[in-house]
């Protein structure tokens, strides 16, 4: 007789994936979940400038913040308390992320048994203006 583990909500398993990543502990970063939409925030930290002079975030740390992003995302949607694999990201660097907050929102456009499909796009004081957005596909663990 096996017994099924119980479900965890929503907010329990984007906690659980933030907590088992310890590079989002190294970033600073956190989210806010409102119903099934989820908002990353990344706060600004002297650690994670890359150009000294501008100043500003350095590139890797806006697209790892996306990609970290789109995975909380997919831990929201998806009931496994496993962590999903990354298999390729494109990164459009728009603007200078400056010395500020950044925010981050996802967009799962496809999410289908095995892969999904998502497009994240990171701004600093207006939505409207982002600094970077990401396209990428992901492997979807299951509970398997």
């Amino acid at each position: 007789m096996s017994e099924e583990a119980p479900r965890l909500n929503a907010n329990d398993r984007l906690q659980g994936f933030l907590a088992s990543v310890p590079y989002i502990r190294f970033l600073g970063m956190r989210c806010e979940l409102a119903g099934d939409e989820m908002t990353a925030i990344l706060p600004f930290a002297p650690h994670l400038i890359g150009n000294t002079m501008l100043p500003a975030l350095h590139g890797g740390v806006i697209g790892a913040f996306m990609e970290m992003t789109a995975l909380a995302q997919l831990s929201v949607v998806q009931h496994t308390p496993k962590v999903h694999k990354t298999i390729d990201v494109t990164i459009e660097y728009l603007r200078p992320g400056r010395a500020l907050t950044t925010y981050a929102r996802a967009d799962l456009r496809k999410v289908g048994r095995r892969i999904a499909n998502v497009t994240v796009e990171a701004w600093q004081e207006a939505r409207g203006t982002p600094v970077a957005a990401l396209r990428g596909h992901f492997m979807l663990s299951s509970d398997e």
